[in-house]
């Protein structure tokens, strides 16, 4: 049976996603949102199969327009306007307070899975469909337009939790069998998942240094995902691929205790750590203040403090991102580079 056939009900793989009463959620919205469908288009998601989505972000836009690149592209050379963003399931086991996705609207679970053919397919249609309107602009540059065209890095990131995907290791591999760099980013709650990925980049959220803090910042649906998390951080020691734990700091609700998230970013021994300032966008700003975001020089302090209890240095900076990048030696290109080096040889960035 074709893969994109065979049922899987994610609601019975993922019950903590399902077990809130959705007429609750709804009930408490603090917008007047009709169908779940109408919020992607209005978000300018494109659907990309059943349960999949895809989304340019600003960053291409300014990279389309010759007005700049993401820090993605300064700390790992990341061409923006050839970036795909997307997700292959928008369900999520957290609300993060700093998520600038609705995250008070339920996502219903497939009845199906798609394949990673067909994801990966019609991911790449749906980002040239959304590019469109650079072909004929006169602010564009064509060969800005024409390259992003043919997208060649993927971030995994887009919303939703990507490790619910049951086929993700297969969805990885098709990217990268087409030329693609693949970034995935994950909360790390899923660590059976993430013991079998292998994407170029894999990123992993921390966002608390301690179990009250995780609750009160990032919402879970069950405390027991702080222990998975845990369980996650000694996995990725393990791993191959390039390694990165992201912290979103959020004034007056996590931006403490720099030698706390030290001990349990020892455990993953990551090639790097990013350390960004919550922006205060999107649906966020029904659940915090502006007051929240920090400036870029407190990420930048903290971030010292943060690599002085886990013997980092800083590699780099962007200050209008405001993001520090922390690396072991204080370089942008650890050992274990080879896996993308090798990917860039085929598809350069």
């Amino acid at each position: 049976m074709p893969l994109e056939e065979k049922k899987e009900n994610a609601g019975e793989d993922f019950p903590e996603v399902q077990k809130k009463n959705r007429k609750e959620d709804t009930a408490s919205l603090p917008f007047d949102i009709p169908d779940f469908k109408t919020l992607l288009k209005k978000q300018g998601y494109a659907l990309a199969g059943r349960h999949s989505a895809v989304k340019t972000c600003l960053w291409l836009r300014h990279a389309m327009n010759g007005q700049g690149f993401c820090y993605k592209s300064k700390f790992y050379g990341v061409q923006s306007h050839r970036c795909l963003q997307m997700t292959p399931t928008l369900m999520c086991n957290q609300r993060c307070l700093f998520c600038w996705r609705p995250t008070e609207v339920p996502v219903p679970a497939p009845e199906e899975w798609d394949s990673p053919e067909r994801i990966v397919e019609e991911s790449i249609v749906c980002q040239r469909k959304l590019i469109t309107g650079f072909g004929g602009s006169p602010n564009a540059l064509k060969e800005r337009w024409l390259e992003g065209n043919e997208p060649n890095n993927v971030a995994i990131s887009l919303s939703g939790e990507p490790t619910f995907y049951p086929y993700l290791p297969e969805l990885i591999a098709e990217y990268e069998k087409r030329g693609f760099t693949t970034f995935l980013v994950t909360n790390g709650t899923v660590p059976e998942m993430l013991a079998k990925v292998s994407p170029s980049q894999l990123y992993m959220s921390l966002d608390a240094p301690d179990l009250e803090t995780y609750l009160k910042v990032c919402q879970p649906r069950s405390p027991a995902l702080w222990e998975k998390i845990n369980e996650s951080l000694s996995l990725m020691k393990q791993k191959k691929s390039r390694t990165v734990i992201r912290t979103t700091l959020v004034k007056g609700e996590n931006l403490f205790k720099p030698e706390a998230y030290a001990r349990l970013m020892e455990k993953a021994s990551p090639d790097f750590v990013e350390i960004k300032a919550y922006m205060h966008l999107g649906f966020s700003r029904l659940r915090l203040e502006r007051s929240a975001m920090p400036t870029h020089e407190e990420v930048l302090e903290f971030s010292k403090e943060l690599a002085k209890h886990l013997g980092y240095e800083i590699a780099d900076e962007s200050e209008i991102s405001r993001v520090v990048l922390l690396s072991k030696d204080g370089r942008k290109s650890p050992v274990n580079e080879k896996k993308i080096s090798c990917q860039r040889e085929k598809n350069p960035c």
